[in-house]
């Protein structure tokens, strides 16, 4: 599957969206305007304007419609939810060559929100997937304690950790353990 440079940027900006949500373990990570103009600066995000409350009450929703895809128990719910994000946000197709990269598509509409904005482009960065009949590859962490999202772009659709290095790791470290500690018991 061939994944252009937007489309990799909006599926890092729709991860990264939606492991920002409050949950067990972790606080929300974007509680306030400061914190919605870091993601949007971190993302390199386009035309976005001035922000403010209502903008980031509009995204946690966004957000929380997104957290309902990787969530979706097949295709077809998940297809109802993105086209319904992509719809609401009246997507406008429009090529685009700005800040020195090379001609690429935007979805959202000029001067759109910043939720339409997500929305539109992370919307369609995941309908890419499904249309490759490649759905799967959204995924939360297989860590009994984590559950964030990710999406897996290995090879042979393999992985199951958000992160290798902590999660993977770390429950590796803990199959390692309880193996020794099983063994010196006999």
């Amino acid at each position: 599957m061939l994944i252009t440079h937007d489309t990799r940027c909006a599926l890092e900006a729709v991860v990264d969206l939606v492991n920002s949500a409050p949950a067990e373990g972790r606080a929300e990570s974007l509680a306030s305007v400061a914190e919605l103009e870091e993601f949007v600066r971190a993302h390199h995000l386009s035309d976005t304007g001035v922000l403010d409350t209502s903008d980031l009450q509009a995204l946690h929703h966004v957000r929380a419609r997104f957290a309902e895809v990787f969530a979706a128990a097949d295709s077809a719910s998940a297809v109802r939810i993105i086209n319904e994000l992509v719809a609401t946000a009246g997507t406008t197709p429009r090529l685009t060559d700005h800040d020195g990269y090379d001609w690429h598509v935007h979805y959202f509409a000029p001067g759109a929100s910043l939720a339409d904005h997500l929305a539109a482009d992370c919307g369609m960065a995941l309908a890419f997937f499904v249309v490759a009949d490649e759905r799967e590859r959204l995924r939360r962490c297989g860590a009994p304690d984590c559950g964030r999202a990710f999406v897996d772009l290995s090879r042979n659709r393999s992985r199951r950790y958000c992160d290798s290095r902590t999660c993977g790791n770390r429950l590796h470290v803990a199959a390692y353990r309880a193996r020794r500690k099983e063994a010196t018991a006999k």
